[in-house]
């Protein structure tokens, strides 16, 4: 991992948007299903939001910035050939419905609902 990733990864950390400071309380502490996830990780030559090691999942927070975007599908496409299955809620549905959001990492992780 090059310094900048980390200290680009330990500043966003820093600075959270509501929806990923909502997500992470959600997610913290292994508060869903006991699941360890960690937050602003350094991935490859990426920072996901937020990964779960031990069933190979990352969860995104997204804003407009994000709508059609080609760098998150390049993105996308390289962290799933490492592995990696990529889910990604708009912030606005992370703040307005958060037992669906619950649900569908749950889902996503392979594990009862």
């Amino acid at each position: 991992m090059k310094p900048e990733q980390r200290d680009f990864a330990r500043k966003m950390r820093g600075d959270p948007t509501d929806a990923e400071a909502a997500l992470w309380r959600l997610l913290r502490g292994r508060g869903l299903a006991h699941l360890k996830f960690r937050r602003q990780v350094p991935i490859g030559r990426y920072v996901v939001d937020f990964a779960c090691f031990r069933y190979r999942l990352i969860v995104e927070a997204d804003g407009s910035q994000h709508a059609e975007s080609t760098h998150d599908q390049v993105r996308d496409s390289w962290l799933a050939a490492q592995g990696y299955t990529i889910v990604r809620f708009w912030n606005a549905d992370i703040l307005q419905s958060p037992t669906v959001i619950q649900d569908t990492i749950l889902a996503r992780a392979g594990l009862p609902w």
